[in-house]
């Protein structure tokens, strides 16, 4: 006898492709910008809460999903939590969006070819 297989938990949400998640990131503002400060510079949740009128624990939440997309990392010096942008995590949303960017050259080329067959 097959076994279904397990019910997602209430409490957790399922897994999300890796892309998915940085789309997700993305997907909100706010998000964008905090990823162009730490695209200056490594901040603190305090140095980066500075920066926008909410509490820490709301860039706390931003920075989770930014992390949870890869689109961060966070490392411990001392008692600090350094978050920096993780270029690597970019790439793969600048990679994806590539392959649409070829796609409308592609049609883009055809086009131009058929309006100058009509030209001449």
């Amino acid at each position: 006898m097959a076994h279904a297989p397990p019910h997602p938990s209430p409490t957790q949400p399922p897994v999300q492709p890796p892309e998915q998640m940085a789309f997700r990131a993305l997907a909100d503002p706010t998000r964008r910008q905090i990823l162009r400060l730490l695209a200056q510079d490594s901040l603190t949740i305090a140095e980066v809460a500075e920066n926008f009128q909410m509490t820490r624990a709301a860039v706390k939440k931003h920075l989770t999903i930014l992390d949870e997309g890869n689109l961060i990392s966070v490392r411990t010096e001392g008692r600090a939590r350094l978050n920096r942008l993780n270029p690597d995590g970019l790439r793969q949303v600048f990679d994806w969006f590539g392959f649409f960017d070829a796609f409308w050259d592609d049609r883009l080329a055809t086009l131009k070819s058929e309006i100058e067959k009509d030209i001449q």
